[in-house]
């Protein structure tokens, strides 16, 4: 079974795994809660929907730095 979109391709959209990781479970937790997906799909798992949000570049995130950290 091939995971659609590739991994590579993902990785193209974020700075490392973690990133999307982290993004991939964030919206996936917003369209849980009742947030409406931002494509037209057949899928319907909130995690298969945040993946193919963020391959097509409409998740966007900025990297900060931690207090704790400086």
């Amino acid at each position: 079974m091939m995971i659609e979109p590739p991994i590579g391709e993902l990785l193209e959209k974020v700075d490392c795994r973690y990133t999307l990781a982290v993004e991939a479970s964030k919206r996936a937790r917003e369209l849980i809660a009742g947030g409406l997906p931002l494509i037209d799909t057949r899928e319907t798992k909130p995690l298969s929907i945040a993946i193919e949000e963020i391959n097509r570049g409409l998740i966007n995130y900025t990297r900060g730095i931690s207090d704790e950290f400086e």
